[in-house]
C-alpha cells in the first residue's frame, strides 16, 4: 500500500483529534481518570474507542494538522472531551460534598481517608457516599453512557467546531449542581441531626449536671449512621435524578 503525503497528514490528523478528544475525556471523568488506574490502560481505552469512532466520522476538517490552525483544532478538541469528563465530575464532587457535612453534623468531620480519584484526603461519609455511586453509576451503565455521550458529541460538535458561547455559559451554571446535589443527600441528615441538637439542648436546660458531651457525641454519631441507612433508598433516587440532569446537558451541547 502506497500513502501520499498529503494522505498521511490527513490520517494523522483525523486520528489525533479524536484520540484529544476522547482521551480528555477519559483522564478527567470519574472511575476512567482515577489515579488508581493506569495510565497505559487510559490509553488503550482511548485507542479502543477512537479506532472505533473514526470510520463512523462524516465531516473531517481540510486543516493540516501540523499548521498553527491543526493546533487551535487540537486544543478545542481537547477543551471539549475534558468539559466532557468535568461536567460528569461535578456530580461526585456533589456526594463529597453531601458527606462532609453530613461528617460534620455528627462530628466525624476529623475521620478522612484518600479519595483515590482527587489524590486528596476527603470525609470518610463522603467517601461512603461516593462509592455506592460509583457502583450505582457502573450498574447503570453509566460508563456506556458517558462513551455514548462522547462519541455523539462528534455529530453536534463535529471536529473543528468549537463550543459556542452558550455551551460555555451552560457548564459554568452546571457547577450550581454541586450544591444542589450535596443539599438532595445532606438535606434529611441535617433535618435529623438538628432535632437531635435541639433535644439535648433542651436536656441541658432540664438537667443541668448532665455531662452532655459524653453523652450526646455518641449517640450523634449512632443517630446519624442510622439516619444514612434509613436515606439510602432515597438516595439512589436523588443520584439518579442527578445523572438524568448531566446527561440531559451533555446532549444539549453545541
Amino acid at each position: 500500500m502506497n500513502f501520499s503525503g498529503s494522505e498521511l497528514v490527513a490520517m494523522v490528523g483525523q486520528y489525533m483529534w479524536v484520540f484529544a478528544r476522547i482521551g480528555a475525556m477519559v483522564a478527567v471523568a470519574p472511575i476512567f481518570g482515577t489515579r488508581t488506574v493506569p495510565a497505559k490502560v487510559k490509553i488503550i481505552i482511548t485507542v479502543i474507542i477512537s479506532v472505533a469512532v473514526v470510520p463512523m466520522l462524516v465531516e473531517r476538517p481540510a486543516v493540516d494538522p501540523l499548521s498553527f490552525a491543526g493546533l487551535l483544532v487540537l486544543v478545542q478538541e481537547i477543551l471539549i472531551g475534558a468539559l466532557i469528563g468535568f461536567s460528569v465530575s461535578l456530580v461526585f464532587d456533589a456526594l463529597i460534598t453531601g458527606g462532609q457535612i453530613v461528617a460534620q453534623l455528627m462530628g466525624l468531620g476529623f475521620a478522612s481517608m484518600m479519595d483515590p480519584q482527587h489524590g486528596v484526603s476527603v470525609p470518610v461519609i463522603g467517601q461512603f457516599y461516593t462509592i455506592i455511586a460509583t457502583l450505582i453509576f457502573l450498574a447503570m451503565n453509566g460508563h456506556l453512557l458517558l462513551i455514548e455521550m462522547v462519541v455523539s458529541s462528534f455529530q453536534s460538535l463535529p471536529i473543528g467546531v468549537g463550543l459556542s458561547r452558550e455551551s460555555f455559559v451552560g457548564i459554568a451554571l452546571w457547577g450550581k449542581w454541586v450544591f444542589i446535589g450535596a443539599l438532595m443527600v445532606a438535606l434529611p441528615a441535617i433535618v435529623a441531626l438538628l432535632v437531635v441538637n435541639i433535644a439535648f439542648g433542651v436536656i441541658t436546660r432540664a438537667a443541668p449536671q448532665l455531662n452532655i458531651f459524653a453523652v450526646g457525641f455518641p449517640i450523634t454519631i449512632l443517630f446519624g449512621f442510622a439516619v444514612m441507612v434509613l436515606t439510602l433508598p432515597n438516595f439512589v433516587d436523588k443520584f439518579s435524578q442527578l445523572l438524568d440532569e448531566l446527561f440531559s446537558f451533555l446532549r444539549q451541547l453545541s
